[in-house]
């Protein structure tokens, strides 16, 4: 990964110089990533520098840093307006450009003590503008376009019967001949809801409808495009009840579907940084997404995610480390994890073993907060999973404050870690789930309504932030840093075996929406 002398911010600031930023833009991702420092580089200057330690580098973490950063964030987000009419960052949009040039000129502005470099990958975009299915003369009250779901053709409703597919429709022989020219009505389960889509589109449906098969409603993404793919929605198992009994009974049913979208590729950037200091060999990783969706500017959702990796990494310049510490702001994560699942996918083996841990920092500042941890045990997760959940208990008791569990289940970038061996957890605080009155027993706030009842909506600014929370969280982020940068002493070592074989982690989510 050769060295290059021109940094990265001026590059950047060359790129929104131009009138054809975004073309420029696109062509700098397509560069290999860019390391700014050199390892050996600021050697002396570290050597004198205390080692780090957990109860300094969290007094460094104050609410008026962490404001400020959100502020600017937002400010970024509003570059957006001209084309989005709203303030957002999501991949794509200059807010999300200039919030990589904000990373990355931050950590430039730090010196030698970490080796910067960016690393592109294509990346999918979609947005669904309009959508509408009819079943029955009924519009079901939980239908929902997937995501990254292709349009109907010329962006106009489809007509056709209602065809019932066998089984999971995993497999070319679910689809019987009458799926052919009607809309398929599809069960969940077994394997992925892009799988789906694709093997309707094979059997020649117009359209397709995935139901539950469990209480609620689909909130779906059909992942990477696929030329197989068909316009597809998803409904509720209590919206489907009546539909299949009918349909098994022989009875038909007229549909039609209407979606106005579009799905593209990109490209796209992660960027990191590791301590020039620390064992090379033995990397305690953390991370956080740099995007929001489209519908907002993201300031919670991840902005106090990634705003937190950027000032305890400003913090921990004050100190040196035994162990390196590897921060990364993925990209696309919101549009199905991508950025992560991309980075850990190009690593090799002797790569992937010298990442001891990965943490994952995504929404720490909801207005309804609770404190949750990932319940990452050693028996479905690569050992050490379950110690780094027990750091975050530990913390959160000896300074008074409640916790509760949450599913480790795919929500977020610690997902391409736990699926290739290496240990991971993590904390949140919450989303679109609804608080119970025992969590507002726990945490204060209010029963009833959602942990962050602006999720994925333009109202995600710096006025969606609860502060005090977010304080909390931001130094239990720095006692994570502190705490393995200073030792892994008593944590799992390499399991070299686990890194090149198939985890029992079975995800239900890929990033925030339903996968399969």
């Amino acid at each position: 990964m050769p060295a290059q002398r021109r940094s990265f911010t001026r590059l950047l600031a060359f790129c929104l110089a131009s009138a054809a930023f975004a073309h420029a833009f696109v062509v700098l991702q397509q560069q290999a990533p860019i390391l700014l420092e050199d390892a050996s580089r600021g050697a002396d200057t570290l050597a004198s520098k205390e080692l780090v330690d957990s109860t300094v580098l969290q007094s460094t973490i104050t609410k008026d840093n962490l404001l400020k950063r959100a502020q600017d964030l937002y400010e970024i987000a509003k570059v957006s307006v001209d084309e989005w009419q709203h303030p957002t960052r999501v991949i794509g949009s200059e807010g999300h450009a200039h919030t990589l040039e904000y990373i990355a000129q931050s950590l430039e502005s730090l010196g030698d003590y970490y080796n910067i470099s960016t690393q592109s990958f294509p990346a999918v975009v979609g947005q669904v503008f309009e959508s509408r299915l009819v079943l029955a003369n009924g519009v079901p009250d939980s239908a929902r376009a997937m995501s990254n779901t292709p349009p109907t053709p010329k962006k106009e409703p489809v007509l056709g019967k209602l065809a019932l597919v066998h089984d999971t429709g995993c497999a070319p022989h679910d689809y019987p001949s009458d799926v052919a020219g009607a809309i398929a009505f599809i069960p969940r389960g077994t394997c992925s809801f892009g799988d789906k889509s694709a093997l309707a589109g094979l059997a020649g449906a117009k359209a397709a409808v995935v139901y539950n098969t469990e209480p609620g409603n689909i909130a779906g993404t059909l992942g990477r495009p696929s030329p197989n793919h068909v316009p597809t929605f998803g409904i509720s198992a209590e919206d489907a009840a009546s539909f299949i009994e009918q349909l098994a009974r022989g009875e038909k049913i007229d549909a039609s579907a209407y979606i106005d979208s579009y799905v593209s590729e990109i490209k796209t950037q992660n960027v990191l940084a590791q301590t020039t200091a620390g064992d090379p060999d033995n990397c305690v990783m953390l991370g956080g997404h740099s995007d929001s969706v489209g519908a907002g500017p993201g300031i919670n959702d991840d902005g106090s995610g990634s705003l937190t990796l950027l000032e305890v990494a400003t913090q921990l310049t004050n100190y040196t480390v035994n162990n390196c510490v590897r921060f990364a702001w993925w990209s696309a994560e919101e549009e199905g994890l991508l950025g992560s699942d991309y980075y850990v996918s190009v690593l090799e083996e002797e790569e992937k073993a010298k990442i001891r841990l990965f943490m994952d920092y995504d929404m720490l500042a909801s207005p309804n907060h609770a404190y949750q941890v990932y319940n990452a045990t050693n028996d479905v997760n690569p050992l050490g999973s379950e110690e780094l959940r027990d750091l975050y208990v530990d913390w959160y008791t000896a300074n008074g404050h409640n916790f509760t569990f949450i599913p480790f289940d795919g929500r977020s970038d610690y997902d391409a870690f736990i699926k290739n061996g290496i240990p991971g957890g993590g904390i949140a605080t919450g989303a679109e789930v609804i608080k119970t009155e025992e969590e507002e027993e726990m945490f204060g706030g209010q029963a009833g309504i959602a942990f962050d009842p602006c999720y994925h909506e333009l109202c995600d600014d710096v006025s969606n932030l609860n502060l005090d929370a977010w304080v909390v969280n931001a130094k239990l982020v720095a006692h994570s840093v502190a705490t393995y940068a200073r030792s892994l002493n008593g944590f799992p070592k390499v399991n070299r075996q686990a890194l090149a074989s198939a985890s029992p982690y079975e995800p239900r989510y890929h990033g925030s929406k339903l996968a399969m």
